[in-house]
């Protein structure tokens, strides 16, 4: 039986960790994943995603605040796994600890390496209006998602599809092919480094990139709103204020209208965008409220918006 140190944090890595417990050729020694955090307005103390799912397969939990130097990793090293398996852990693993695996240290990374390493590959591959994203097995490596491809495998990014989706679609697609390439890796099977003059980056995203820019197609600023859901969120100011936008379609018209501002009300809430481009509103929260569909926000607290107000 191969053993494992599975490292991984958000709903993401569920699945993977659930397809490595069910497969009698494998045996997880421990859970290593981030520590609990307060979450929401009342900061409840909140396990991760993955600590939930190793208490209740009764697993070893390691939750280092910081591997580095930390006695969680010294743990991790005595345990000698042969494989340590990470799937959006969220920390950057030290060379002493990548060694520790007796046959490899292994990344399951959502997206179709070199394109986009980093921390958010899905929400930038949403927010550029790619045509696919898919899943990669990668040997880890001291530097961050350079390590050299075993297998990948690509799925069609839908026009209804946002980040939180496509979460949900590249872990079972991650699940699957880390089981499948797992017995082709310790038969032998050798990495292919990764083409350099092809790589981008995908760094976590900031604060500065939640506000919309309305000077950019509708296509855009559709694809971004649908890139940022449903986290972080994006927004965009009105009268001053954050307005976040939760759902939009882009529409098959043109305005001369400057961009960002309200064209119509009914029956859509229209707004211009860059290159002459219309994009309807169809989620939004007003600041301080819940999520509203347009016709509520309308009936409610929109009722004073007018045409010619702007978005910015």
């Amino acid at each position: 039986m191969t053993s494992i140190v599975f490292m991984g944090t958000p709903e993401f890595s569920v699945p993977i960790l659930e397809g490595l417990l069910a497969d009698p050729h494998y045996e997880v020694l421990a859970v290593v994943t981030q520590p609990d955090r307060p979450v929401g307005r009342k900061k409840v103390l909140t396990p991760t995603p993955v600590k939930k799912a190793a208490l209740a397969h009764n697993l070893k939990i390691l939750q280092p605040e910081k591997l580095s130097g930390s006695p969680e990793m010294a743990e991790i090293i005595a345990l000698a796994p042969d494989l340590l398996i990470t799937a959006a852990f969220g920390q950057f693993l030290p060379s002493k600890l990548l060694q520790a695996a007796r046959i490899r240290a292994l990344n399951v990374h959502a997206s179709l390496l070199p394109k986009y390493r980093g921390g958010a590959p899905i929400h930038y591959a949403v927010m550029n209006g790619d045509e696919k994203t898919g899943v990669t097995i990668m040997e880890m490596i001291k530097k961050m998602d350079a390590g050299g491809i075993f297998t990948q495998k690509a799925i069609p990014i839908l026009p209804t599809d946002d980040t939180g989706l496509l979460f949900e679609k590249l872990s079972i697609v991650g699940r699957d092919l880390l089981l499948e390439t797992l017995p082709k890796i310790l038969g032998g099977l050798a990495p292919v480094p990764q083409e350099e003059s092809a790589v981008t980056f995908s760094p976590n995203i900031t604060k500065e990139q939640e506000q919309l820019d309305f000077t950019l197609s509708a296509t855009a600023v559709f694809n971004k709103i649908r890139g940022l859901r449903p986290f972080p969120g994006a927004y965009g100011l009105l009268n001053g204020t954050r307005f976040k936008i939760w759902n939009s379609m882009v529409l098959d018209e043109t305005t001369d209208a400057t961009p960002g501002t309200i064209i119509a009300l009914h029956p859509e809430l229209k707004v211009a965008c860059g290159e002459q481009s219309v994009l309807a509103l169809k989620v939004v929260q007003p600041a301080g409220k819940k999520a509203m569909s347009v016709s509520d926000y309308l009936n409610g607290s929109g009722q004073e918006l007018t045409v010619g107000t702007s978005l910015q």
